[in-house]
């Protein structure tokens, strides 16, 4: 039985993680156009770009990772190396130099390709983590919800206090920026480059104590039944190819990131140009995109908290499909509401807990997936199979940064605008629900076909525990 301090542990990781990949998938399309000052459509470009072939290096540290032997395991000691670069490269990504286009083009295409990079080397080791810390689908399934309830309360503090510190930052060290940034009235943060370095560096300080925290309070238990030497890894990579549930649920997995994708990089452009409900809550610096974002969170988090038991009773394939299709659904009837803010507020509520149910379930899948492999082949290769959930997460929000940049792109988003076109309202207006449905109907479609049923995950974990058991005496 694992103590909740080290669930605790092991959650710090994610929330540490998803502090900034919040950033990432919410404010850096905004950023880069309004801020660091290149277009939409170069922007989406180079989302494209820089994590796509990133998804791939994905593989290459998850193998690594699996051949990596320390006095710490195998896992974790990633953890420690790659706290304060992850740190550091958030700062350097998010700085705004003063160069012309093609320089700064440049600059974003290696920092943001370099910060991909070490969100790699620490993300990947940290989800692989889940399937050394527990043999047990049950205990696994705990994990995995604590991991995700802690990286929806590493979002919520995020969104808490992203937008008060570059507004902070801002007025104490660029007051002049107030006056003369874009947007000024309807700006939902402040674009001042000095606040968002600062900002985003606060942040990374966060995520650096988190991190280490994470290293210190976990411990890898589960040990393979085969040696790392005695296989390749194109023997890995071949029985991976082969291993038809693993597709399914990369698929699945991809379609459900999508989903999450399109929706959250265009919130900040709907609020401000489609609701103009561009108000501040005075007393805590917040506006209407900023609540958006946290009531969104909140309700992630019920429905995270909620997965394990409502699983445990239904099972996960169907949980899981239940509560994609309900998220696409009401996202449908999301682009038929009025401009009424509460109303907005009440389905983004709803949608974010339904898609709350559907995360944790489809980390937790990919610990099954190790196991299925594992009695296939006799090589528990849980590090190559957990960089493919990161390498769905990182496609996922690759295609859904980039179809947003091309999209508002092809609607004609002018940065500079004071008021956007109809077109353009039009076009953040499905971004925000009708394509974020269609993306729901392909993840349930996906999810159909996914063979492991939860009879078969504990059958599976039985008959490896009888082999751990034989091989042991």
């Amino acid at each position: 039985m694992i103590k909740l301090k080290e669930k605790i542990g092991y959650g710090f990781g994610d929330a540490a993680s998803s502090m900034f990949w919040k950033i990432f998938g919410m404010y850096s399309l905004f950023f880069y156009t309004d801020v660091f000052g290149i277009t939409a459509k170069a922007a989406g470009t180079m989302f494209l770009v820089a994590r796509l072939w990133d998804s791939f290096f994905d593989v290459f540290v998850g193998i690594k990772a699996d051949r990596t032997k320390t006095r710490w395991g195998k896992y974790r000691p990633y953890l420690l190396w790659f706290a304060i670069p992850f740190a550091v490269m958030g700062v350097i990504t998010f700085f705004a130099p003063d160069f012309g286009q093609t320089a700064k083009l440049v600059y974003a295409y290696i920092t943001y390709s370099l910060m991909m990079v070490v969100y790699s080397l620490i993300n990947v080791p940290y989800a692989s983590l889940l399937g050394a810390m527990s043999a047990d689908p049950t205990e696994r399934n705990s994990l995995s919800s604590y991991r995700m309830s802690f990286a929806f309360i590493g979002s919520f503090v995020t969104f808490m206090l992203l937008q008060p510190l570059i507004d902070f930052f801002a007025k104490t060290f660029n007051p002049q920026s107030l006056q003369t940034a874009k947007h000024v009235v309807d700006a939902t943060v402040s674009t001042s480059p000095v606040g968002w370095v600062m900002g985003v560096g606060t942040i990374g300080i966060i995520c650096v104590v988190l991190f280490l925290f994470c290293f210190s309070w976990t411990k890898e238990r589960v040990t393979q039944i085969q040696d790392d030497e005695h296989v390749s890894i194109k023997q890995d990579l071949k029985n991976l190819l082969h291993n038809s549930p693993w597709w399914i649920l990369v698929g699945t997995g991809l379609a459900a990131l999508l989903f999450n994708a399109i929706r959250d990089s265009v919130a900040i452009y709907f609020f401000r140009d489609y609701v103009k409900a561009n108000y501040r809550v005075e007393a805590t610096g917040w506006d209407m995109t900023t609540i958006y974002f946290l009531v969104g969170q909140a309700a992630n988090l019920i429905g995270v908290m909620a997965a394990p038991s409502l699983s445990a009773r239904y099972g996960k394939k169907k949980t899981y499909m239940i509560s994609i299709l309900l998220a696409g659904i009401l996202s449908t009837g999301f682009y038929f509401i009025p401009k009424d803010i509460t109303l907005i507020l009440i389905f983004q509520f709803v949608i974010s807990m339904f898609a709350g149910y559907v995360l944790p379930l489809l980390w937790s899948m990919f610990a099954d997936i190790v196991d299925h492999q594992e009695l296939l082949t006799g090589r528990r290769a849980t590090g190559l199979i957990f960089s493919s959930s990161s390498m769905s997460q990182k496609l996922g929000w690759a295609l859904g940064a980039a179809l947003s940049g091309w999209i508002l792109a092809i609607f004609n988003y002018a940065p500079d605008a004071v008021q956007q076109s109809a077109q353009t309202l039009f076009g953040e207006h499905i971004m925000i629900s009708l394509l974020p449905a269609v993306c729901c109907l392909l993840a349930f479609i996906g999810m159909f076909f996914y063979p492991l049923s939860d009879k078969k995950v504990k059958e599976n974990s039985e008959k490896l525990n009888q082999k751990r058991s034989q091989t042991l005496s």
